[in-house]
Formats: structure tokens, sequence, C-alpha cells
């Protein structure tokens, strides 16, 4: 997915303040500077819906002395994302990355990582990283049931959130000693990232932050690794050694690709089997096209009522922000014919979250789970959706900027796929309260990958009787 990217800056815009006829309509907001920061910051998809509501696909508004264009029309992305001499990634990860994880990689040139992540999740290395997955994640969900076979309660989240991330932790960083220290501390950093990344963390909860993060620090030191393992963790150590980072650096970008490879799997798996769990008729249909499949099956036999059902949980729960500067002048052509300016020294983000993923001109009662939304009648993959009656090239992105060339793609979608599968197989699970539904979201995650949820849903699970 879309590495996340502050939406915020101390360095101020001095752009002229004044809109031209040619540029997209300017919101400045009521208060000086500030803007609309605090709408933005407390719950910015409710916002922006309301700004889209006032202005269309594409407006600027003010946020904390930064101007920030938003597109919001899917059929212009490409206006964006193809063009790397206008729109740059830029100050906004660095900055972000040193504010949040106190990470400094001057030495890098982002290419060589993104080089360096592709050998390692891909043809034979994902192999070999799917199989070692696959095997933690068996002995961690089903071997705790060697004592007890009879029923548990636990909340959804929880539960789907401390397995995959162990899981995926024992995959990549190959520790089973200090998993358990590191799954805790990791969610007391995780909890709070989204609120100090757009500098509304309270000063308790900042020292909560800055404790677990130390320890993180330390627990993912090499006092910690087994420097004989040829595990994923230590080969990226080699490679940042390689590159002349200092072993202070190397442990706080360790932090950083924990947090990357486990922050959206544990989550996408809640809202999935919540979908499934308070919509009956969907589980029936998974149930039934999985019966009779292996492990093995699942990701090469065809899926398709399962991928709809992964698609659609994606679609409604992945909100990705995907943020560029504008480092030079540039015209803005939307679906509707219209020209736009977009001025140098401003940013701009686009929100499929929001359009694409939830617009109703797009899909009908977007915000409804519907499993069967991403099938057409003869069973196969729709991925005809229109705008405007033009089909779209981006219908949904829970992937960001990267699509289909998404490092960590196909190792997330194995990862979902099997915990699922092994879940529905292999476990009993109900609602504990008949009738329940799904929390709402926390709305301080828009634009940090995977939705949490302001709350759990307690479910009771046990081996199933064969």
């Amino acid at each position: 997915m879309e590495n996340v990217r502050p939406l915020v800056s101390a360095k101020v815009n001095i752009r002229h303040l004044h809109w031209r006829h040619n540029e997209p309509p300017l919101d400045k907001g009521l208060m000086p500077w500030m803007g609309h920061a605090l709408e933005f910051g407390k719950d910015s998809a409710k916002f922006l819906a309301r700004m889209k509501e006032k202005h269309g696909d594409i407006f600027t508004v003010r946020v904390a002395g930064i101007y920030i264009t938003v597109l919001l029309d899917p059929h212009s992305f490409d206006t964006v994302l193809d063009d790397a001499v206008s729109f740059e990634v830029g100050q906004s990860r660095v900055q972000l990355l040193a504010r949040t994880f106190g990470l400094q990689l001057n030495g890098i040139q982002e290419n060589d990582e993104r080089r360096w992540m592709q050998q390692h999740f891909h043809a034979k290395s994902l192999t070999q990283l799917c199989t070692k997955m696959k095997s933690h994640m068996n002995n961690l969900l089903l071997n705790d049931f060697n004592y007890s076979k009879g029923w548990r309660q636990d909340g959804l989240f929880n539960l789907c959130y401390s397995l995959l991330f162990r899981t995926g932790y024992l995959t990549l960083f190959e520790n089973e000693g200090n998993a358990s220290a590191v799954y805790k501390e990791f969610r007391k950093f995780d909890n709070r990232l989204t609120k100090l990344a757009r500098k509304s963390l309270k000063r308790d909860e900042k020292k909560l932050f800055t404790s677990a993060r130390e320890k993180l620090w330390e627990l993912l030191s090499p006092a910690f690794l087994d420097l004989e393992s040829n595990s994923w963790q230590q080969e990226y150590i080699t490679f940042l050694q390689n590159e002349g980072v200092d072993g202070e650096m190397q442990k706080r970008a360790l932090l950083l690709q924990l947090w990357t490879t486990q922050c959206n799997a544990g989550p996408a798996t809640f809202w999935l089997l919540g979908f499934l769990l308070t919509h009956p008729e969907a589980m029936g249909a998974v149930q039934s096209e999985l019966r009779g499949l292996t492990p093995q099956d699942v990701q090469s036999h065809p899926t398709p009522v399962f991928d709809s059902v992964l698609s659609e949980t994606l679609r409604l729960t992945a909100a990705v922000m995907i943020n560029r500067d504008v480092v030079q002048n540039k015209s803005v052509h939307t679906s509707d014919g219209r020209e736009y300016l977009l001025r140098k020294g401003d940013k701009i983000i686009i929100f499929p979250f929001l359009s694409p993923q939830t617009n109703p001109d797009i899909y009908p009662e977007p915000q409804m789970f519907k499993y069967d939304r991403f099938l057409n009648a003869d069973m196969t993959e729709k991925t005809t959706f229109l705008k405007d009656q033009r089909k779209l090239k981006h219908y949904t992105m829970p992937w960001g900027a990267g699509g289909k060339m998404c490092v960590g793609k196909e190792f997330a979608i194995f990862t979902i796929k099997q915990f699922v599968f092994l879940v529905l197989t292999h476990l009993d699970v109900e609602l504990c309260e008949t009738g329940a539904r799904l929390p709402p979201v926390d709305p301080s995650r828009y634009g940090f990958g995977m939705l949490h949820p302001r709350g759990d849903l307690r479910v009771r699970y046990k081996l199933k009787a064969t």
C-alpha cells in the first residue's frame, strides 16, 4: 500500500492569496492561516466529502498555511501519478519519517530501496516468505488449542491483529523470544502514530508514544537479533550497512519496515471476517466456495466469491491518501472538459476512499457491503465500472499509487486469504451477541492505510469438531 504522507507542514506557503479564474475553487476557511486545519485533522473524509459537495471533483483548501488541491476525479488521476517532473513526493515523506520514526536516511535513494524490496517480495523470495508465513500461522492459530478445545471469547480486532502481527513478525524477523513484547509495544505505538503525524497528540499521550518507540528500537536492535540467520531482517540490515546507514538509524529503519509490513493485514482481516459474520448470506457463499479446498488450493484454485468479498472489504476500509508536491505550474484536465492550473509550491492529494471507492455515481449504495459487487453474472471478476458513462481505469485503489506494482501486494493478499481460510475451515466462529453490528471506524486513521474500528466486535470461537 501507499506509504503514509503528512498533510500539513510547519513551512508556510507564501503563495499569492487570491484565486485566479483558471484555478480550482479556493476555500480558505474562516480562520486566518489555520483555515480548515481543525476539521481536516479531526475527520478528513467527512471534511473532504463536504468540500466535494460544495465545489466538485477538484478544489483547493488552506490547511495550517498550506494550500492543498484535492483531486477526486478518477479519470484525471494519471495526470498526477504519471508525471514525476511536475509532481514529486518531495520533503513530505522525509519530514514525516523524522517526526514519527525518528528516522533520517539521507544516503539512500528511494528507488534503490524499492529495488531491494522488489527482490525480496517477488518470485522465489516471495514463495519462501509465503511458506514461512503459512507455517507460523498454522502454529499460532491451531497449536494454541492443544490444551483447551472449548469455546473462547475475544474481540475480533484484537484476535486478528494479534495473530497476524506475530505471524508476520516471526516470518520477517524470526525472533520468537520477544514477539509478544514487540506486539505489546507496537500497539501502543500504532494507536498514537496518526495523531502524532498530524500534530494533534496530547502531551501525556506523546510520552507514551515516545516510550513505546524507544522500547521498539531496543527490541529491534542487534542485541535481539540472530546474526547467523538469513532472515529478511538480517538481509535488510546488510542492505542498510552497505548504504552507509549507522547502527542507530538501522534499528529505526527496522521499526519503519515493521510498521509498513504489519499495520494493515490484521485490520483488513478484521473487517473481512466482520463483514462475513454480520452478513450471513455472504458467509454462506464463501463457505460454500471454500468447502473441500486445501490451503494450497486457495492460492491456485479460482475463488471468485472470496476475491469479490476481499475487494469489497478493501473498497470500504482502505483509505490511503496520495500526496505530492507541485514543483512547477501544471495544467490538469478533468473529465468534464475543464482545465485547471495548479500552482508551484502547493500540494495535491488524491483520496481514492472518497472517489472512486465510495462515490455513489460509481457504486450504488456505496456505504453498504455487497459481497458480490465485484462479480459478473458468469462468476468472473467484474472490472468494468463507469463514471460519466466512461470506463474507469482506477475504480478502486486500496494499494495506493503503486496499484499492481505495489511491492508488498502479493504477500499481503496471500496473508489475508490464508488467515481467513484457516479461520473459516478450522474454527467455529460466531458473534457473542446475536445481531451485533460492526463498530464505526476511527476517523483519525483516514489517510494511513487500513482503517481501524472505534471499538471491537465480540466473538466466540473453538476448534471444529472434525
